[in-house]
């Protein structure tokens, strides 16, 4: 019997059986330009196209909401301010990073400031969309969940900058502390408020990248202290009303493993390969209590025999005992061309059966 997305994602959290693995991923916008370039139809989703799965994410507005204005453009870039202080030089060239120039938030006094316009207000909600997409992501059996804001991650790298979060965290940690848990209580009472109303979800997930190449930002012992309990309350926050936990964490953080699995993460992502992540060792070790997602290297995805190979390589492993959605280890760059992706959906399929 085939599954709905929402039915496979579920089974998949719980390692129960399935049909098939998920098939989920990002690709860039230049991606799909280029697919559309080389023969997906214009008036249908890649993911209907190529067979993937389908999950729909809501978020909310958990910012100080800051003045955004445009301070200077070219034909090149643009450089603006954004809701959360941050003055950005954006490149106008597709999938192009931006460069962080200036972050209001600097220091715990300007941290004040922002953190005193930052309150769960239903203004910050779009209700029109949430009603409107909910209905038909419910009818479509497609997988709904929460977007949490919080942690190491979007508040060194959106808001604060790296530098002064890291400094932060070792000169005055009680400052860290407080960004992080601010950003989690809004976005918690924003969502509390929206299943009030009678929505249900079937999980959340957020962003928090504790690693980089072959090592972490930051010690196991100060994740313990700094971090992990927000972490922790973000778990058990979804699971005391009926949602799984997913965390992506790109880079290296394969020492924070035994502590996810205890606060409660219930899937790990994107497990990164050309980090030091080994999805296979990872499987071995902590399949049975934690789901995956990802572990096949963007780096082999413009070539296509390299790329099969792997999927061979990985995958019968990966789906073992399920427990395993099929990802890439970030998202689908725009190398990889619209015959290549083709290939790697059909073989997808393929190994994916159960």
């Amino acid at each position: 019997m085939e599954l709905t997305s929402r039915e496979r994602f579920i089974r998949t959290f719980q390692h129960r059986e399935i049909d098939r693995i998920v098939m989920i991923d990002e690709p860039w916008q230049g991606t799909l330009r280029r697919w559309h370039e080389e023969g997906l139809p214009a008036d249908v989703a890649w993911e209907d196209y190529f067979g993937f799965d389908r999950r729909v994410t809501f978020s909310i507005d958990n910012s100080p909401q800051f003045e955004q204005k445009i301070i200077e453009e070219t034909d090149r870039y643009i450089i603006h301010t954004t809701n959360w202080g941050a003055t950005l030089k954006s490149f106008k060239e597709q999938d192009s990073t931006p460069e962080f120039l200036d972050c209001f938030i600097s220091d715990p006094e300007s941290w004040e400031i922002a953190k005193a316009r930052m309150t769960p207000d239903e203004s910050r909600i779009n209700w029109k969309w949430l009603d409107e997409r909910y209905k038909k992501a419910r009818a479509a059996g497609e997988y709904l969940d929460l977007a949490l804001w919080f942690g190491f991650d979007v508040t060194h790298s959106w808001a604060s900058g790296t530098e002064n979060v890291l400094i932060g965290m070792y000169e005055d940690p009680e400052w860290i502390m407080d960004m992080f848990g601010h950003y989690l209580d809004v976005s918690l009472a924003l969502y509390d408020k929206i299943l009030a109303k009678g929505y249900v979800f079937d999980g959340v997930h957020w962003p928090d990248d504790m690693g980089y190449k072959n090592t972490t930002f930051f010690s196991l012992d100060m994740y313990r202290e700094l971090l992990k309990p927000f972490q922790k309350k973000a778990c058990d926050w979804a699971h005391e009303r009926g949602m799984f936990v997913e965390l992506h964490s790109c880079g290296y953080v394969e020492p924070f493993i035994p502590d996810l699995i205890e606060i409660g993460v219930d899937c790990l992502n994107p497990i990164e390969v050309k980090a030091g992540m080994d999805p296979v060792r990872i499987k071995k070790t902590y399949g049975d209590k934690l789901a995956l997602r990802g572990g096949i290297n963007a780096v082999l995805w413009n070539d296509k025999d390299a790329i099969l190979a792997e999927l061979d390589r990985l995958i019968p492993v990966l789906k073992e005992n399920s427990g395993y959605f099929f990802s890439s280890d970030h998202s689908i760059p725009n190398s990889v061309s619209f015959e290549n992706f083709k290939a790697i959906a059909d073989r997808i399929r393929e190994l994916g059966k159960y």
